[in-house]
């Protein structure tokens, strides 16, 4: 599947599984879902080593101190970083949506 492919399932799979419809995302404070987002993009980058182990550990406190939802609901894929990535793009795409209904 392409990258484009992979997270629409994933969002399609947030809504159907786990219950995060369009209405219930409309519930939360303007850029929540994208901060999700970012914390799941941070929390991978702290993975990497490309990076030195000081910015590895500045990536891994920033994605857990700004996680925006209850601890329970934050599901790191360590070992599958595009998993991880889509589950960020899908949080993305439910944010512009979101935001999409807020503007119009």
């Amino acid at each position: 599947m392409t990258d484009i492919e992979l997270i629409s399932k994933e969002r399609i799979r947030q809504v159907e599984e786990e219950g995060w419809s369009p209405k219930h995302d409309a519930t939360h404070p303007d850029m929540t879902l994208a901060i999700a987002s970012a914390s799941y993009i941070l929390d991978i980058a702290s993975k990497s080593k490309d990076w030195s182990e000081g910015w590895r550990n500045r990536f891994l406190d920033a994605s857990e101190s700004i996680w925006p939802f209850d601890e329970e609901w934050f599901k790191p894929t360590h070992d599958d970083p595009i998993r991880q990535l889509v589950k960020a793009g899908a949080l993305i795409a439910a944010e512009i949506d979101r935001l999409q209904k807020v503007l119009t």
